[in-house]
């Protein structure tokens, strides 16, 4: 019988046990992903035909990137413009556009292989994913040095933002709050001040990396050495590297 999209909200729950973080990002053919994901699902389809909400479900499986340990993931599919009037048709496709990805809020591509009328629209979808990460367990002011005290355990959505939380509640612990923090609210990366490792004109070591080898030197820091922020570096023969300020006075080179 021919499909026909419905318009519809629904809300499909999946539960997902794996191990950490799954690499299927690019296996987006529907055959085989609910074995390659290794999920169980279970909810009710609603009015969104099983065999296109399986296809949904298959991408969901295939492109989220989940933090290590169990997890939950909401997906919530939206509504198409009650105004399209789409012909009827045998065999849906759905995948992701270029640059997409199923996480927080996005859409899917639908598109009718199988018809007299060929056809694509776009489907919403919002993408949930639950799981532990470190929380405020109280307000946290703009400015404020994080301690151990501070900090707490709950379920929250990873997806909610581009940016994961920071998983790790021992890498928070003396980073400064950049934006003041809601108790209950996990901290991600746009949360805390950059570090400052060294300042421009200080000595510092050098790591550089290459293909199955390490060497290590010292060098002169032309810019100070910010947290995510490529830093200039002269060695002692006068060459000037580029590479990552990663702690105090320590800069990493990848050759």
């Amino acid at each position: 019988m021919p499909l026909r999209p419905s318009v519809h909200t629904t809300l499909a729950v999946v539960e997902l046990r794996r191990r950490p973080l799954l690499h299927c990002l690019r296996a987006l053919l529907p055959a085989g992903l609910l074995a390659c994901a290794g999920m169980s699902a279970a909810g009710d389809e609603g009015s969104v035909d099983k065999g296109l909400a399986d296809q949904i479900r298959s991408h969901l499986g295939a492109a989220v990137v989940l933090p290590a340990g169990p997890a939950r993931v909401e997906l919530e599919v939206g509504r198409l413009d009650p105004r399209l009037k789409l012909a009827p048709c045998r065999r849906i496709e759905t995948k992701l556009p270029p640059a997409a990805q199923l996480w927080g809020r996005t859409r899917v591509v639908l598109r009718c292989a199988e018809g007299e009328r060929h056809w694509q629209v776009y489907l919403p979808v919002t993408v949930r994913v639950y799981a532990p990460a470190p929380v405020a367990r109280g307000a946290i002011a703009a400015g404020t040095v994080i301690t151990a005290a501070m900090l707490g355990q709950a379920e929250v959505d990873w997806a909610a933002e581009a940016a994961p939380p920071i998983a790790d509640a021992a890498a928070l612990v003396g980073r400064t709050v950049a934006r003041a923090t809601a108790a209950g609210a996990p901290l991600r990366g746009a949360d805390l001040r950059q570090r400052q490792f060294f300042a421009a004109g200080d000595t510092v070591v050098l790591w550089a990396r290459g293909d199955g080898f390490t060497v290590s030197g010292e060098g002169q820091a032309l810019t100070a050495g910010v947290e995510g922020q490529p830093v200039r570096v002269r060695t002692d023969s006068g060459r000037v590297l580029t590479g990552m300020p990663v702690a105090g006075r320590r800069v990493e080179v990848q050759l």
